[in-house]
């Protein structure tokens, strides 16, 4: 038997998670060159090229990708056998609100390996606007975004902010654009507190605008650049690829930075509940 490190197996997950070696480094909390070298140990140990390097980061290649998939499902187990171990299974129903500005390309991928990873835990997840999971608080966990101009978006107390990010205006390299029009905007329901800034914004910096598509969520946002409807303000993670960047460009307007957070627990929160919350804060961090 050959059998594996765990340690290792957990630094190629988070390089293939984070695209690089220098990304992974401190999600694993070791230094880039510790993580170099337990690549070329795995590599060593497995006889084959795991990761293929460049200077855009680290790619998986064909053996590396499928090593990726049974590690998780040993990383899982391992964590799942421990937990068993010192009776702490973490099992219940988890009601969980975030906003679909948030990583839309990768949040799917961490449910379902929280899901692989806590079997016994049932997430029932719901995608809404952050305005309404500010304000309402029907679930255990919210994700939402707040803009940086914002006066809301002060210091509180236990609140686990998760980053902050750019927004950026874009649009599809086919779309075609005169300066001499109207922008063509595609945008969400009014409702959205970025769609008030976007509009409020290009008002007070007298861009000539017009509606050209109102989507219902971030997923009908990208179909609507794709198709070359219009162009959109939208956070650097939910960017769909391909996209262009017009920042600059026919007079549009900087617009301020936006933060994720993970909102304060409430009154008499379980244990379950805490402990998810602090999952998920460490994962996404």
């Amino acid at each position: 038997m050959r059998p594996f490190d765990l340690d290792l197996l957990q630094t190629l997950v988070a390089i293939a998670e984070t695209g690089s070696l220098s990304a992974a480094a401190p999600r694993v909390h070791r230094s880039q060159s510790a993580v170099s070298e337990q690549m070329r140990k795995l590599e060593q140990h497995c006889g084959v090229t795991l990761l293929v390097r460049g200077k855009l980061g680290a790619s998986l290649t064909s053996a590396g990708e499928r090593l990726v998939v049974h590690a998780r499902r040993l990383l899982a187990l391992s964590e799942e056998a421990f937990r068993d171990v010192l009776g702490m299974p973490l099992a219940g129903d988890l009601r969980l609100a975030i906003t679909d500005y948030f990583r839309p390309a990768t949040i799917t991928l961490l449910l379902k390996r929280l899901r692989e990873r806590y079997p016994q835990l049932k997430l029932h997840v719901a995608t809404r606007q952050s305005l309404m999971i500010e304000n309402r608080r029907d679930f255990d966990i919210g994700l939402s975004m707040r803009l940086l101009d914002d006066d809301s978006a002060s210091d509180e107390d236990g609140r686990i902010r998760l980053g902050r990010e750019p927004l950026s205006w874009i649009a599809s390299p086919a779309l075609a654009l005169d300066a001499a029009r109207r922008l063509p905007l595609v945008v969400l329901p009014e409702a959205c507190s970025l769609q008030r800034l976007i509009i409020r914004t290009l008002n007070q910096s007298d861009i000539d605008y017009e509606i050209a598509h109102s989507a219902a969520g971030v997923a009908g946002l990208h179909l609507a650049l794709a198709a070359g409807l219009g162009l959109a303000c939208l956070n650097r993670s939910a960017i769909p690829a391909g996209m262009a960047t017009l920042d600059g460009d026919f007079g549009l307007p900087a617009m301020p930075d936006i933060e994720f957070s993970i909102l304060p627990p409430q009154a008499g929160e379980s244990a379950l509940v805490a402990e998810v919350r602090h999952l998920l804060a460490k994962e996404l961090a």
